[in-house]
């Protein structure tokens, strides 16, 4: 792994067509590190890809969660406990979520939608629920604070970008080289933008934070959905 990140691509079926989320492979001398996780289920996608890659699962020492969303964080508690030396890291404020020690903001909210839903949505709006409740929780065993600096792919920051969940955290390559933005930025119409607005939980947090990731101008960011982008509308 020559390379001071792998931009992974997991590919699952959804409502007819393919959805593809986008992990983040970061070597270290001394650590690889795994950015987000996907679905879970996901064991037999991520292994697959990093095969491709002349990687492995076993290889990764730490798994990053940039927040408790289950597309993010879903197969967590099955790395875990696949590979039980695998430190699991994420936010101090995302990690009770994420651990189950507190109830999931996304299903809350779902929750609190569910009224609200037409008719004819309100039976997706209960699979949305069910499949929330669903994800296994796992227990974090570092937290991360916005500043740190680490040695993974070439040397890294975490940045603290709160809103589409309180403790949504980014990280950025210290030589600009690159930008894992989770869902503080997504790709549409070759442009950022904010991921999914009227489902982050502080929207006006999330704009502030997609501000910050654009003023960082590190030459490619890296977004769980859409890819990479560059600037120049590259993907």
């Amino acid at each position: 792994m020559d390379k001071s990140y792998w931009l992974l691509d997991l590919a699952y079926p959804w409502n007819g067509t393919v959805q593809h989320l986008h992990p983040v492979l970061l070597p270290g001398d001394t650590d690889t590190v795994l950015v987000d996780c996907g679905y879970p289920g996901s064991l037999e996608l991520l292994e697959a890809e990093l095969s491709a890659r002349g990687a492995s699962l076993a290889q990764v020492t730490k798994l990053v969660l940039t927040h408790q969303d289950d597309d993010h964080m879903g197969a967590a508690a099955e790395l875990k406990e696949r590979y039980p030396a695998l430190q699991i890291l994420a936010s101090e404020t995302e990690a009770p979520y994420i651990s189950g020690e507190r109830k999931n903001l996304r299903l809350r909210q779902a929750e609190e939608m569910q009224e609200q839903l037409p008719e004819d949505q309100k039976e997706f709006g209960l699979q949305f629920c069910r499949r929330l409740r669903r994800v296994p929780p796992v227990a974090v065993d570092r937290p991360l604070h916005p500043g740190e600096q680490f040695g993974w792919g070439g040397g890294c920051e975490i940045l603290g970008t709160p809103g589409h969940t309180p403790g949504h955290i980014s990280i950025r390559a210290q030589n600009g080289e690159y930008l894992i933005a989770g869902d503080a930025a997504v790709v549409e119409d070759g442009a950022l933008a904010v991921a999914n607005p009227e489902f982050c939980l502080d929207l006006n947090e999330a704009v502030r934070s997609l501000e910050q990731l654009r003023a960082a101008s590190c030459r490619r960011y890296l977004c769980f959905h859409g890819g990479a982008w560059t600037g120049n509308g590259e993907c």
